[in-house]
């Protein structure tokens, strides 16, 4: 499967946006940019979560759940997503688009603003990031690889 990692900050609401890229065809995760370390971060979680199916080791039934799980450094779903939704008002999201080619934001009211995505120090902080000598977005993706450890 074919996938992205995209910013996006605007009005349209969570089951919005959820609707709109089912419409074009795919599927979507959205995840709270606060959570996510770079887009590799998320983009290694996706590869992840398709090798667990692709293996039959997936813990979860949709691929869009087994990323959330990757993404969240979990070994379980519930507090994988929990960890990593969007927050309530803030009107920004970092997406894992599947399938999906040319996002059309805009018929949604939304930006993108990839920056979202990208790996701070105060993101870092947040996730437990510490390592000093592997940038964070390369820890973040290393945790992401962990998973596999948890699920055995």
């Amino acid at each position: 499967m074919e996938a992205q990692i995209i910013g996006m900050r605007g009005d349209a609401g969570f089951d919005e946006i959820i609707s709109h890229f089912t419409s074009l065809g795919g599927e979507c995760v959205l995840l709270d940019p606060d959570m996510v370390c770079g887009k590799c971060h998320a983009m290694s979680a996706f590869i992840h979560a398709e090798r667990a199916f692709a293996e039959g080791t997936n813990r979860s039934k949709t691929i869009m759940s087994e990323t959330i799980l990757y993404c969240a450094w979990e070994r379980q779903i519930g507090r994988a997503m929990a960890k990593m939704k969007p927050k309530e008002g803030r009107n920004e999201y970092v997406a894992v688009l599947i399938g999906i080619g040319d996002p059309k934001l805009d018929l949604i009211g939304m930006e993108r603003d990839d920056s979202l995505a990208d790996a701070t120090e105060e993101k870092a902080e947040k996730l437990g990031l510490k390592d000093g000598f592997l940038p964070y977005e390369d820890q973040a993706m290393e945790n992401v690889a962990c998973v596999e450890l948890l699920k055995a």
